[in-house]
């Protein structure tokens, strides 16, 4: 594989734990979905008219409940945790390497960046009140269903054109067996990550020396 320029990283399971996600971001968004479209109903209004039905919160909850990778659904509780981060309610879970990682990949040049099925907004406020700080300033973008689903090989070749990078300079990690085959049909260089020790490339981000 050539030496990779760029590093293109999952977050679920790969930098931070599922269980965050599952069980704290999750019920935080559920928990105040209904406030905060009352209160914010203008300007909620442009993301609830790509959501069908007639009781939009039912629908977005039912979509929750089964884990839909539905854009206004991940636009909506993406505005929903920054209120929670903005109060200091929540903080984005990174797994200790994670860190670690991120400022030895980008003293060595490496640029870095995250594709997550959660939207853009969502990705940043994980890493602006991580547990570990503020780690936006080592990340040079963000990519999320806007530019296609993760288990599709056109996203990957959607990402390389973006960053600028031959698709063999590119490195994804990823838990997901799917994803990791789609980047590598794109021409991408990928290993697939179980942090509980589990068959796969690698069980932590810092057996990646770049």
């Amino acid at each position: 594989m050539t030496q990779p320029k760029a590093v293109l990283l999952d977050i679920e399971g790969t930098t931070s734990s599922i269980a965050f996600v599952a069980d704290v971001l999750f019920p935080y968004a559920a928990k105040h979905l209904e406030r905060y479209v009352t209160a914010n109903s203008e300007a909620v209004a442009p993301i609830l008219a790509d959501v069908p039905g007639e009781n939009k919160v039912a629908t977005l909850l039912d979509w929750m409940a089964e884990d839909r990778k539905a854009t206004p659904l991940k636009t909506l509780q993406g505005l929903i945790w920054e209120q929670g981060y903005a109060d200091g309610t929540l903080q984005g879970h990174v797994y200790p390497d994670t860190p670690e990682a991120l400022h030895r990949w980008y003293t060595a040049g490496v640029a870095i960046y995250i594709y997550s099925s959660g939207s853009v907004a969502a990705q940043k406020l994980i890493f602006s009140h991580s547990v570990a700080g503020d780690l936006t300033s080592l990340l040079s973008g963000y990519f999320d269903t806007t530019t296609g689903a993760k288990r599709e090989v056109e996203s990957y070749a959607k990402i390389s054109a973006a960053i600028g990078f031959d698709p063999k300079e590119i490195l994804f990690v990823s838990d997901v067996q799917a994803e990791v085959d789609a980047a590598r049909m794109a021409g991408l260089g990928a290993l697939l990550i179980d942090r509980n020790g589990g068959p796969a490339d690698i069980h932590s981000l810092a057996e990646i020396r770049l």
